[in-house]
């Protein structure tokens, strides 16, 4: 069984997003978010060790973006990111908003 190799907890998200790539700019759905990366559901190409541009959507009036490296690609399907490089402020909003989401999932659970 392989080791999970994500450092931080995750979310299941369904969040508009950009990326851009060295042969693709593409609309996709960010559908699982950590502070340390994401998976982009998407068409387009990647290579795995790609540095692409991601803008995500969190809400209608906040967007984060980030430098992140491919570390995984599925054919046709999307692919894995691990973020690199971002301002503070687009790093502190991505935590801010897990944190929410992580703080309604512990309420629903009380």
């Amino acid at each position: 069984m392989e080791k999970d190799r994500r450092s931080a907890p995750r979310v299941r998200v369904k969040l508009p997003a950009r990326w851009e790539g060295v042969l693709s700019r593409e609309n996709a759905t960010i559908t699982d978010l950590s502070r340390n990366g994401c998976f982009v559901l998407t068409g387009g190409k990647v290579e795995v060790k790609e540095l692409v541009s991601l803008e995500i959507q969190l809400t209608a009036q906040q967007k984060v973006n980030f430098w992140a490296e491919v570390v995984n690609e599925a054919s046709e399907i999307g692919f894995a990111l691990k973020f690199n490089s971002s301002s503070p402020a687009d790093e502190a909003a991505l935590a801010k908003f897990l944190e929410g989401i992580f703080q309604s999932q512990a309420e629903k659970k009380a």
